[in-house]
């Protein structure tokens, strides 16, 4: 299968292009290296660097690549700077994700698997876990941007006949994860220790998250490849965690060289999250594979920090 890997240099993304060639498939990568890395690029992957918004680039990638599936992760996914610069964070996600989408048109790509947000798109439930049917209640710029990506795709699917696949990521840790945004506290945690500088918890600390280890997310990647078409899926571990645990978790991994955390003023966010991935399981044969404290230890492990002998492997 031919594959295009947007944002495949990035966190996840560079972890799917890895999953896809061990699978035997053709993957080219686009990227324009804004929080990506060359280092994560796979040596059997084509790369093409351009940005997503550049509609011209785009369309000659797609038009060239004679592509069997487009997967989408490229986007502005930080959800405090979308309070900042709610134009920008349109202009990455809905825009670049309609340049997607009118080329897989154009040129007859037929399927796109779409990074969808699963922590922010519910907005604050009142029951949790979440599952996929509970109405759409996004509070940020963000969240707002991938809802819209998610009706643009349905529409176009309906129209069109394009398949799709989309995913509703909980928080998504894991080796290769930037130090950057809330979504990347685990990574944080580990570079402020690291440094010697302690994490600081914001607010009580009592909000909770869904924790998913990046190498469960893209089993769900693969799976899709073949299965889910016309589906939108939670992927997560339907379990709360809050920041005290996470902080918990990258301190025991430190051992001794933990710091006691600091705290900072709250700062606005959903307050607790969970996603109920049963229909996953039930559609794709999908399941969460990693427990969040070994994920977390795998995770401090790729920061060179000596682990051994607290993670299996």
């Amino acid at each position: 299968m031919r594959i295009l890997i947007t944002g495949g240099a990035g966190f996840i993304g560079s972890h799917i292009q890895d999953k896809y060639i061990e699978l035997g498939h053709d993957v080219t990568i686009l990227d324009n290296f804004s929080t990506g890395k060359r280092e994560y690029l796979n040596q059997d992957a084509a790369l093409v660097e351009g940005d997503i918004t550049d509609e011209n680039v785009v369309r000659r990638v797609i038009e060239t690549g004679n592509f069997d599936l487009i997967n989408h992760h490229a986007a502005q996914i930080n959800v405090r700077y979308s309070f900042d610069d709610p134009v920008n964070v349109c202009h990455v996600n809905v825009i670049g994700t309609l340049n997607i989408l009118k080329a897989m048109i154009d040129f007859k790509v037929p399927k796109i698997i779409f990074s969808s947000t699963g922590g922010a798109i519910y907005g604050s439930p009142g029951n949790l876990p979440v599952g996929e049917t509970h109405p759409l209640n996004p509070e940020s710029p963000y969240a707002i941007s991938k809802m819209t990506c998610e009706k643009y795709i349905r529409n176009l699917s309906d129209l069109y006949g394009i398949r799709y696949t989309i995913f509703r990521y909980a928080n998504v840790y894991g080796p290769r994860q930037i130090a950057k945004g809330e979504a990347g506290v685990v990574a944080i945690y580990t570079e402020r220790l690291l440094d010697g500088r302690p994490p600081i918890i914001f607010g009580t600390g009592d909000n909770t998250r869904d924790y998913v280890f990046v190498g469960d997310v893209v089993d769900a990647n693969a799976l899709a490849l073949t299965k889910g078409d016309g589906g939108i899926y939670n992927i997560g571990r339907g379990v709360e965690t809050n920041v005290h645990d996470v902080y918990n978790a990258v301190s025991k991994a430190f051992g001794d060289r933990a710091l006691e955390a600091g705290f900072g003023e709250e700062v606005p966010e959903v307050e607790r999250i969970a996603l109920d991935a049963s229909l996953a399981r039930t559609d794709l044969g999908w399941d969460p594979k990693v427990d969040f404290e070994d994920g977390v230890i795998e995770t401090v492990k790729s920061f060179g920090v000596n682990v051994e002998g607290r993670f299996p492997g």
